[in-house]
């Protein structure tokens, strides 16, 4: 077998991957990267960017429909075919442009899943890898459910690459996936099911926001099974049938496709990572401040296959730039996470920075609350918006915000607004003192910290 001596190896060509690969190289360092799928990565080639642009006219759709009658005459009409094609100028660069670049600087690609045999071994593609310096930035892969049927299911990959969309669809699973993915179909025409193991949808957002949520999806004609424990999935001639029970009875639904959507795991199964004495868990590669493996010196990992924070591509870059430092000087660079604020791309969009209610409440003495569903606010009432939200948390003492869940049309921008007053410090009447657009989103947010004084 043909044995390879690399200063660094890296496992997973996405965001965090790649960054430290080209990092290494342009400081002279031998460098190999390997990854078992296309170049690029999960977001830019089957997730966060193509889902974006297949939302883009969706969007289009949901601003006509709040405006017909009012300016609006005919509502346009989605083509799949039409978007998928567009989305496809999206991504179908991506892997062949990202190989490009990581070949002019002179790094070795690997296009197989390396398997570790001892702290600083792999094998990968029948050759055997030694390196130094060995990144983990694999990323996060569908959680795999268990019961009957496992194999007729399909998943995110799977719906963005749809040809056609088909009449009905069930989604597994309501949190971001399920739930963005839901409105799409709706939207699209599908008839659509979301089923759900937990009493809730987004269990990691604010509880008032997700209900108003889930009232409003209901009118696209989404419908929602939770509290379900699924038990098989069979195929029909034309639907598939998934049955389950609830509330002790049992149940079935019916569709032409039924769709895993029931979150991400670290994508660490095939790395035998025992090998290597890595540590891991269901929160993915165990690192301390440095990104570096507690257990493996000689390992270090990024991304949303590292514990150290949420599965958020923005981290990643972050999280590469650290390891990038501390293989090239030594550790040198702790971890420093700002402030992250986080979005579902419903629409309306659901986004929230901070801390949730009961963390805010147990975290301070006094604690504001400002909570209101507006959708009678001149920006929403502009174009008809039917559903605006918010819950503000201040700390009442230093008047701080401390936490800001958002519900409405742009919060996953808004919000954005929200985390830069918040990673600052500044206090409710430092930001209300500042000039704003008007009117704009962005005006509201004044607002939204005074509406309960």
């Amino acid at each position: 077998m043909e044995k390879r001596k690399f200063d660094v190896f890296v496992i997973g060509s996405g965001v965090a991957g790649r960054s430290v690969a080209v990092a290494c190289a342009k400081k002279g360092l031998s460098t190999a990267i390997a990854d078992n799928r296309e170049f690029g990565g999960v977001c830019a080639n089957r997730g966060c960017d193509p889902k974006k642009v297949i939302l883009g006219p969706t969007e289009v759709l949901e601003m006509a429909a709040g405006l017909k009658g009012k300016g609006i005459d005919k509502l346009p009409k989605l083509n799949w075919k039409a978007l998928q094609k567009f989305k496809a100028t999206f991504t179908d660069y991506i892997p062949s442009a990202v190989e490009d670049k990581l070949k002019g600087l002179n790094i070795t690609l690997f296009h197989q899943s390396p398997k570790f045999i001892d702290k600083n071994t792999l094998v990968v593609e029948g050759k055997t890898i030694c390196a130094d310096k060995i990144v983990i930035a694999t990323g996060r892969v569908p959680r795999t459910l268990s019961f009957s049927g496992t194999e007729l299911l399909r998943n995110s990959d799977d719906f963005l690459h749809l040809k056609k969309l088909p009449k009905s669809i069930v989604f597994i699973g309501a949190g971001y996936i399920g739930m963005e993915f839901a409105h799409i179909a709706a939207r699209c025409g599908s008839d659509v099911t979301v089923i759900e193991h937990g009493d809730t949808a987004l269990k990691n957002f604010d509880t008032d926001l997700v209900n108003e949520l889930i009232t409003y999806s209901k009118t696209l004609g989404i419908r929602f099974i939770f509290n379900a424990e699924i038990n098989k999935l069979i195929k029909h001639k034309k639907n598939c049938e998934l049955f389950y029970s609830n509330n002790k009875k049992k149940h079935s639904v019916k569709a032409r496709l039924v769709i895993n959507t029931a979150g991400r795991v670290p994508a660490v199964e095939a790395l035998n990572l025992d090998k290597a004495d890595i540590a891991f868990s269901e929160d993915g590669i165990t690192c301390n401040e440095f990104m570096q493996s507690i257990t493996n010196g000689s390992v270090y990992a990024c991304g949303d296959v590292s514990s150290h924070s949420l599965p958020l591509t923005p981290l990643s870059g972050i999280e590469a730039k650290v390891v990038g430092k501390n293989i090239i000087n030594g550790n040198s660079e702790k971890i420093d996470i700002p402030l992250v604020p986080s979005a579902v791309f419903t629409l309306p969009n659901l986004a929230s920075v901070g801390y949730q209610e009961n963390a805010a409440k147990s975290r301070y003495k006094n604690v504001t609350v400002n909570y209101a569903v507006v959708p009678d606010w001149y920006n929403a009432k502009r174009i008809n918006a039917r559903l605006y939200a918010y819950k503000i948390f201040i700390n009442s003492r230093t008047k701080k915000i401390v936490g800001a869940h958002l519900l409405g049309p742009h919060a996953a921008e808004t919000v954005n607004l929200f985390t830069l007053a918040m990673q600052n410090e500044m206090t409710t009447d430092e930001v209300k003192r500042m000039i704003f657009t008007y009117p704009s989103w962005g005006n509201d947010i004044k607002i939204m910290m005074k509406s309960n004084e």
